[in-house]
């Protein structure tokens, strides 16, 4: 299309063209020919460019499926949830990675029985969780929701059930240093009651079996606070038929027992000091003081006095010469503080007193003993003090 027009104004950037039926066309004056000036008429032809049309469309086109392709194609992926391990009281779950395609993470949040557990930490490199603290032989369902930009995402349920006390299929073991014999020997009755070893520990690993505490497994097993035993807690297990409870089989109460064992085989030489007898030397040394201080007699020695006269007066002649004995040993200690003269006083009055109380037929002699004994509240002169006689 062929179009003449007529150049009105020249301007740097914009030229002002007149039409036949003076209409005004700007038009870039980059445009026109060098030497244009106003009032040149100009020829001006107009066509459709329909090659570069297509090309530009099948340009478009392409970038709207590249941004589809990267941007619209893919979506987050449903989280897939499972049971990996149960026990009688915790349960393992674990999970597929999340895809979120290009969409943002919000929460990953874990819920039992319908409601919500808390939520899952670093859930994108977090694929396994551990629930501690449950009910023996109790059946729960757990599902996953995830929320992202892109919307909301819930798992399916899982319905999980913990097991018996006599259930041992539930027991993952881990096995740090033993012995040759005594880890065939565990092998063996792991197989018997259901339970697996497995290489490492891990989340699922419910005990850790050792006979020394050291090595990386050891340390990474008390960083997960998981319990380590001795091998006869499988053995125990196996016996009883059901599971056990640790206390008595940590490889720390095995240590701590042992100085225990060692203060035993320690203690017998103590009864020996029982023996010994160390009271009459102190009640010795204890009665001359109180002599010498001029103190009356304590109230076990008037009573061991009644029960000697009450001896003498049962006419038992030998009892009554052993007890003038050891009356006179008492009485010689007990007198070793006083004076010699009245020493040898109550020597001669023991001498002149003995014939009377052998003579058990005489009941003279035996009534002024008894009222010698009641008048002074001590024991006849056999067993007694002659202390308070007047010389």
């Amino acid at each position: 299309m062929l179009v003449s027009l007529t150049v009105g104004k020249v301007d740097a950037g914009v030229t002002v063209l007149l039409t036949p039926d003076k209409r005004l066309i700007e038009f870039p004056s980059i445009l026109l020919p060098p030497d244009i000036s106003s009032g040149s008429i100009v020829d001006i032809t107009v066509a459709r460019n329909t090659t570069s049309e297509a090309a530009a469309e099948r340009a478009f086109r392409t970038l709207q499926e590249e941004i589809y392709a990267a941007f619209g194609a893919a979506s987050p992926q449903t989280p897939i949830l499972r049971c990996r391990n149960a026990t009688q009281t915790s349960v393992v779950l674990e999970w597929d990675p999340i895809q979120l395609a290009t969409a943002d993470l919000l929460s990953l949040a874990l819920y039992r029985n319908g409601q919500k557990a808390g939520n899952i930490p670093k859930p994108l490199t977090m694929h396994s969780t551990k629930i501690s603290g449950l009910a023996v032989d109790t059946e729960y369902t757990f599902h996953l929701v995830l929320r992202t930009t892109a919307g909301t995402y819930t798992s399916e349920r899982v319905a999980v059930r913990t097991h018996k006390m006599t259930d041992l299929s539930g027991i993952t073991i881990t096995t740090g240093i033993l012995p040759a014999a005594t880890r065939e020997a565990l092998t063996l009755a792991v197989d018997r009651i259901g339970a697996k070893i497995v290489d490492g520990v891990r989340i699922d690993t419910t005990h850790f079996v050792t006979t020394e505490g050291r090595g990386i497994q050891w340390e990474k097993a008390n960083e997960l606070n998981i319990p380590v035993v001795r091998p006869e807690w499988v053995e125990a297990c196996e016996k009883n038929g059901r599971i056990l409870g640790v206390t008595k089989f940590y490889l720390d109460a095995m240590r701590f027992e042992m100085p225990s064992s060692t203060h035993e085989t320690r203690s017998p030489p103590a009864p020996l000091q029982k023996e010994l007898p160390p009271e009459p030397p102190k009640s010795a040394r204890s009665e001359p003081e109180g002599s010498a201080a001029g103190t009356p007699l304590g109230k076990d020695e008037n009573e061991a006095r009644k029960e000697e006269a009450v001896d003498h007066d049962s006419g038992s002649e030998s009892e009554s010469g052993e007890s003038e004995g050891a009356a006179d040993e008492r009485q010689k200690v007990r007198s070793s503080g006083q004076d010699e003269q009245k020493v040898l006083a109550e020597e001669g009055l023991g001498v002149r007193l003995k014939p009377t109380i052998m003579e058990a037929d005489d009941d003279k002699d035996d009534s002024s003993a008894e009222s010698l004994t009641s008048k002074d509240g001590k024991s006849p002169a056999g067993g007694g003090s002659f202390q308070d006689v007047a010389l």
